[in-house]
């Protein structure tokens, strides 16, 4: 298994799915690579949990 090059769907940047993080998707039982880069995941992450605190 290679790295793979994804475009983060929010912000359009590369980012490297490196076959580490591929082998723990695979272990947690996740189907789908991540469309999201780690800055944008924890950007919405987040923010997310500022709607719960209103």
């Amino acid at each position: 298994m290679a790295d793979k090059k994804i475009i983060c769907k929010d912000c359009g940047n590369e980012f490297i799915f490196t076959e580490g993080e591929q082998e723990f998707y695979k272990e947690k039982g996740f189907e789908n690579d991540p469309v999201r880069c780690n800055d944008c995941r924890r950007a919405r992450k987040n923010q997310r949990s500022q709607g719960r605190r209103m």
